[in-house]
């Protein structure tokens, strides 16, 4: 009898979408001992959920390869090797031509490091539960994965890490879900490309990112609830006019937040 049992959802993923895994020791000799997980040949941890079961979050993003993925799970003395298919999906493509003074501007090196740090979080508590909560009322303006061509150039390496939401000037923004206030950034600190940013970390190696904010309302440190708010919409950094941006990453890999809203996610 197997000693590990896997299950993988959704059944059908594309790309963009995080990947749910969820580990089952049957018989467990070392039952606090975590798996091994290894994606498309890389590492990622696992979470005890409950006696005997531990949840990995795998993402994709629309930078990948689509097609057959080898997922590699160890534990208890076993190894589960699972293909595991990645549906390909259309992003639209934007273009948009920027002035020579917004073309020039660059992030400090500041804010770089201090946003990279923020992203690598792999907090062991899970801080959020159920479904995510829409952070903003304003309409969508950009959905997630949008690519694009600057000046008529293709940005190779880019795509729209987030959706942004077109809210008005001082509109509230809240915590779609539970989390720690990890990144406080500020435009007086050298946030000149992420203008007034605020992190949320929801535990688990799942983050949230709000930019060009007018205002921040909490700490670094804090924590929030689901519906809180944290800040106010602006068009702090390089922004075109008042929107909110949020960012959900996996792993500091940016990813789809739809389904995050939807539930998808016990």
């Amino acid at each position: 009898m197997l000693a590990l049992a896997v299950q993988v959802r959704p059944v059908t993923p594309q790309l963009g979408d995080a990947l749910d895994i969820r580990i089952q020791y049957q018989k467990p000799d070392r039952p606090d001992l975590a798996p091994r997980v290894e994606f498309a040949g890389k590492n990622y941890p696992a979470f005890k959920i409950q006696a005997q079961q531990w949840q990995v979050l795998l993402p994709t993003t629309p930078l990948d390869t689509p097609g057959k993925k080898l997922l590699k799970v160890t534990g208890e003395g076993e190894t589960r090797n699972l293909a595991v298919w990645i549906k390909n999906r259309f992003f639209p493509t934007q273009r948009l031509w920027l002035s020579p003074a917004v073309n020039s501007l660059e992030p400090t090196p500041l804010e770089l490091q201090r946003v990279k740090e923020f992203k690598a979080l792999q907090t062991p508590e899970r801080y959020w539960q159920g479904a995510f909560l829409r952070p903003n009322q304003g309409p969508v303006t950009t959905i997630f994965g949008v690519r694009r061509y600057y000046n008529g150039e293709f940005a190779e390496d880019y795509y729209h890490r987030g959706i942004d939401y077109g809210g008005a000037l001082g509109s509230p923004v809240v915590a779609p879900a539970g989390g720690q206030v990890a990144l406080v950034g500020l435009v007086a600190q050298g946030f000149r490309l992420h203008g007034n940013t605020v992190g949320l970390d929801h535990g688990q190696g799942v983050t949230s990112i709000f930019l060009h904010l007018s205002r921040v309302d909490v700490r670094e440190g804090e924590m929030v609830k689901a519906g809180q708010v944290i800040g106010a919409v602006g068009a702090t950094g390089i922004s075109t006019g008042p929107h909110l941006h949020w960012g959900l990453y996996v792993h500091g890999q940016s990813i789809d937040p739809v389904p995050w809203l939807q539930g998808w996610l016990p």
